[in-house]
């Protein structure tokens, strides 16, 4: 059985072994989730206040809050994980995820204005 059956051992090897992603990977990344997160703010920006008594408008500014708050988010992590944390642990976890807040932040701010 040894000689007609291949080595599956090695089959499984050379099937799991990992792959590099793309070294751009990461920019475009950020690319898309600031695109969703600056789409989400001008429509939620479009929106107009009035239109809030009927619920049947409600979806558009609702999905907007959701996509904008969900790509916020993850553009948090992801450039919390990507920063290199100084003393690592807790404390450099802690100090990437203020700093990674500080920027949401500053970037809400550009977007909004000085409202």
């Amino acid at each position: 059985m040894t000689e007609a059956s291949p080595n599956f051992e090695g089959l499984l090897h050379r099937a799991l072994s990992p792959v590099e992603p793309p070294e751009d990977l990461g920019r475009r990344l950020e690319g898309a989730l600031m695109s969703l997160t600056e789409s989400a703010a001008e429509e939620l920006e479009a929106w107009e206040l009035s239109a809030m008594r009927d619920p049947r408008n409600w979806v558009r500014p609702a999905a907007a809050v959701v996509v904008g708050g969900t790509a916020g988010i993850a553009l948090v992590v992801l450039r919390a994980r990507h920063r290199p944390s100084g003393s690592g642990g807790l404390r450099g976890a802690r100090a990437a995820a203020e700093r990674a807040v500080g920027d949401l932040g500053e970037h809400t701010r550009r977007l909004l204005g000085d409202r």
